[in-house]
């Protein structure tokens, strides 16, 4: 059947009716987008968005980048076939060897990889299997806040209540630590403790024989929690769980969907830590805008057999070129001093901020990976003394964004925390317009909280 499109129904409406319950950013984000170029998006009727979303991290050099257009116009000009399943073409082994070149030392003469379905969630599936058949353990730690994914098993592993509290079979076998989140400690204490005390409480469960948690095949984590509020693991920290991990021979699973190709200033964001992770799992942004999704690991790992993970889509030619193409840029461009430099400015702007407004508790991140978190002064201080989360509060800044021509996302306990994942090649002008909006958005959100008592 032909749908039409007329005045009484619209491309919005028609998305409404016809699209499955489960969508999500159109509810905060009622715009039909024509066009996009760089960080900036323009929608049907001519008007302009700054995209500080970037698909969810994907759009590492921003919209349409020249150098996205010139790769995926090069493999259509060639007839390379877009789709070969796992079997070998040139361009694979240059997009691998390129991956390869920019692992740490002590992994990038000797990694495996594995090319995935396309999507993050699926990288995490074959890490998982990969850590079980390698190592026959059976319990998956995992941390509170986590994300990892809404496939059954990637769920099993994720924090958020809300999406799986009446699913049923999940996977089984998962255990949950406390996360270092210094602002919400989970222990209470703060003042600079909760890293420490995480620690030795993870270290004093895996050695303790009445834990009540059977031998586990591997640790998973991100090193900057990103759906749970972009939350910073404390760097010793992270060296303190390598530490703990390789002592019991425990594989460690680093989970770069989120967080991978220059997101956080490094290219992989566990090398803040100066750490070597057994499992690498990336996807978004290493795809160069296209679908794309590996699993890098230590050889001593790969220990499963032919077809033990498989997918259709994991030989997607034009995810391959346009990740090539987009690790070159930004070798090529020095794009992770960018990354440092329009970190710097943000957090600067957002810390003034805060200082402003009491209804601003924490500005956090690392890179351009930043989180706002957004409070209610007048509810009552929790045991270390901050204010409680305030989603209501969060989703009304982030509509007068939206309002200002500012796209943003929230995540976080209660959705109150506002998140930037801009293109890392956003510019000093672009960080200031985008902080212009921004800081005009919560003052009127602000205000007609206030307001209204």
């Amino acid at each position: 059947m032909m749908i039409s499109i007329n005045a009484e129904n619209t491309y919005l409406q028609l998305q409404n009716d016809r699209e499955s319950n489960a969508k999500s950013y159109p509810r905060r984000f009622p715009l039909v987008i024509d066009k996009a170029k760089g960080l900036i998006i323009t929608d049907t009727e001519g008007k302009s968005y700054y995209d500080c979303l970037s698909g969810a991290g994907t759009l590492a050099l921003g919209h349409n980048h020249d150098v996205i257009i010139a790769a995926i116009g090069d493999v259509l000009e060639k007839q390379i076939p877009l789709h070969t399943l796992d079997l070998a073409t040139p361009l694979k082994i240059a997009f691998m060897e390129e991956i390869f070149s920019i692992l740490p030392e002590g992994l990038r003469d000797t990694a495996k990889i594995q090319f995935c379905g396309p999507t993050g969630a699926d990288g995490v599936e074959a890490a998982i299997k990969l850590v079980k058949n390698a190592t026959n353990g059976k319990s998956i730690l995992a941390f509170q806040g986590a994300y990892h994914g809404s496939t059954q098993a990637t769920m099993s592993m994720s924090g958020n209540l809300s999406k799986k509290q009446h699913l049923q079979s999940l996977l089984p076998d998962v255990h949950f630590l406390p996360f270092p989140y210094e602002y919400r400690c989970p222990f209470g204490v703060g003042k600079g403790m909760t890293a420490k005390i995480s620690t030795q409480y993870i270290e004093n469960l895996l050695d303790d024989c009445e834990s009540g948690i059977a031998s586990p095949c591997g640790v998973i984590i991100e090193t900057v929690q990103g759906e749970g509020g972009a939350i910073p693991a404390d760097i010793e920290w992270l060296r303190e769980l390598r530490r703990i991990t390789a002592e019991r021979g425990i594989p460690l699973i680093v989970d770069e969907v989120q967080t991978g190709i220059g997101r956080t200033g490094t290219m992989f964001s566990f090398e803040h830590a100066g750490i070597v992770p057994d499992v690498i799992i990336c996807s978004k942004a290493i795809g160069g805008s296209l679908p794309m999704s590996v699993v890098i690991y230590k050889e001593e790992l790969d220990q499963w057999k032919p077809g033990a993970h498989t997918g259709t889509f994991r030989g997607n030619q034009l995810g391959m070129a346009t990740g090539l193409a987009t690790l070159k840029y930004m070798k090529e461009h020095r794009v992770l001093d960018n990354v440092k430099a329009r970190s710097e400015q943000f957090f600067e702007a957002l810390n003034r901020l805060k200082a402003t407004y009491e209804e601003i508790g924490d500005v956090r991140g690392r890179g351009l990976m930043i989180g706002v978190e957004v409070v209610d002064p007048n509810g009552q201080k929790d045991r270390i003394g901050h204010y409680p989360p305030c989603g209501e509060l969060a989703s009304k800044i982030q509509e007068s964004c939206f309002k200002n021509g500012l796209i943003i996302e929230v995540g976080g306990r209660r959705s109150a925390v506002l998140r930037f994942l801009p293109p890392l090649t956003i510019t000093a002008q672009e960080t200031a317009e985008v902080l212009s909006i921004f800081e005009k958005s919560v003052a009127s959100a602000i205000e007609a909280k206030r307001y209204r008592g």
